[in-house]
């Protein structure tokens, strides 16, 4: 089950990226008093008195004339309303009600999704109550008073969004079915693999890029066992973004991969890696997701010798680096060429992330570790581990108790990783490993 998504949509310079940041505890979004500045990473994990979802900011709108602020503002509402659990939708008390917001508001309560309607930059709650007010004649519920920029007013939002999250989802942890998130730039192949797939073409393919404007939910059947695809549109570089919907389409990449079990990052083998796979990888790495690296449109690289594919996988792991798990396919979506074998790798992958160790076992891999690689020191104190123990799967995550944390090093904690890999395999899935002091909880 992925994490809820919140999604923050309102007006140029209501501050909504202010917000995202102040939310999120760091300063991720770029912020200027210009209006479609909204760049780099616009999701980040939130975790509230113990509830936690992903927020994010939809930013981007750069306004020609009232119409189209109006015409993006609504776009970018029905992206939030398609994809997010929950909507803040940020007002701005000194620029007061204006037609945009109405409209917009309009939209979302027709939607039926739960909205949270903060009315930002009130730096004095009692000498500004009455403008605040003014709010309520949008109809969608209780205006909330904060001031992103100073940080007031942010945990009774958070109570009240807290409040409205989606409970559980036990039937979705029950759902056994692996869903499997094919993600990329656009034109990559993404709903040729599933057409592919399918054995039909229910899937739209053209060559626009970002043909693909919804994430789409398709249920592929393979030697009697049900998968869901989810098909995203692709995510354009920056450089090239002409219209928002294309920015808004990351908000749909980022709910596919929190919805996801393991992710296909589909590469185009005709232009190799780029950064813009990098950050998709990343996106799916920080999630804990599987990854299977779909290298798309081989048949279409030419001059192809018996060294081709291994220097690619090579130029593949170098980019992606951080992901050194990953698995690694070669197809073409366009002939099927290796596209049934995916199958094989999702099952491998799948099982990966479901693998459980016993704590005795566990230990006797730790011990045999530490007498081959001394633990780390610092000032004459050596770290010692006293044991590690797993405390969940999906990825699977192991917790190490020590009796100092701060002689812990990222070096040693991959060394003691690559041994469980060693022993285990956990293809194509990250493990998360955390240091506990023996008297921590």
């Amino acid at each position: 089950m992925g994490k809820p998504i919140v999604a923050i949509v309102g007006r140029p310079n209501v501050g909504k990226s202010t917000l995202f940041n102040s939310l999120a505890g760091e300063r991720i979004s770029i912020v200027q008093d210009t209006p479609g500045v909204t760049r780099d990473r616009i999701y980040a994990e939130v975790d509230w008195n113990g509830s936690v979802f992903t927020v994010i900011d939809t930013g981007g709108i750069e306004p020609e004339s009232k119409d189209i602020i109006l015409a993006q503002m609504r776009e970018q509402a029905q992206i939030a309303i398609d994809t997010a659990d929950v909507i803040i939708f940020v007002t701005d008390v000194r620029q007061g009600l204006a037609d945009a917001d109405d409209k917009v508001a309009q939209m979302l309560r027709r939607s039926g999704k739960p909205v949270v309607l903060a009315v930002n930059k009130v730096d004095n709650f009692l000498k500004m109550q009455a403008d605040v007010y003014e709010f309520y004649n949008l109809g969608i519920g209780e205006p909330h008073p904060v001031s992103a920029s100073s940080k007031l007013g942010l945990g009774d939002l958070l109570d009240e969004v807290t409040a409205v999250l989606p409970a559980g989802g036990e039937a979705d942890e029950e759902d056994d079915t692996p869903k499997i998130a094919v993600v990329g730039k656009p034109n990559v192949g993404k709903s040729s693999l599933i057409n592919k797939l399918l054995g039909d073409k229910r899937l739209i393919v053209s060559d626009i890029a970002g043909t693909t404007r919804d994430a789409v939910d398709t249920v592929v059947k393979y030697e009697k066992k049900e998968y869901i695809f989810i098909d995203t549109a692709g995510l354009r570089r920056k450089s090239k973004v002409k219209e928002d919907i294309e920015r808004y389409s990351v908000i749909r990449t980022v709910a596919a991969v929190e919805r996801a079990d393991i992710v296909v990052l589909m590469i185009d083998a005709t232009e190799g890696v780029t950064e813009q796979d990098a950050k998709i990888a990343g996106l799916a790495h920080e999630n804990g997701k599987g990854i299977i690296i779909a290298v798309n449109k081989w048949d279409a690289v030419e001059d192809k010798n018996d060294k081709t594919m291994k220097e690619m996988s090579e130029d593949i792991k170098s980019v992606l680096s951080f992901i050194p798990y990953a698995e690694m396919i070669f197809i073409s979506a366009l002939t099927g060429q290796r596209t049934d074998k995916l199958f094989k790798l999702i099952e491998i992958v799948s099982e990966s992330r479901s693998i459980r160790i016993p704590t005795g076992v566990l230990n006797e891999i730790l011990a045999r570790a530490t007498a081959v690689q001394q633990t780390p020191q610092d000032k004459g104190k050596s770290l010692r581990i006293y044991y590690m123990t797993q405390v969940s799967v999906k990825p699977p995550a192991f917790v190490l108790f020590v009796n100092d944390k701060e002689l812990t090093h990222f070096s040693y904690t991959r060394f003691l990783e690559n041994q469980l890999r060693d022993t285990f395999g956990f293809r194509g899935t990250s493990i998360r490993m955390m240091y506990r002091e023996r008297n921590e909880k």
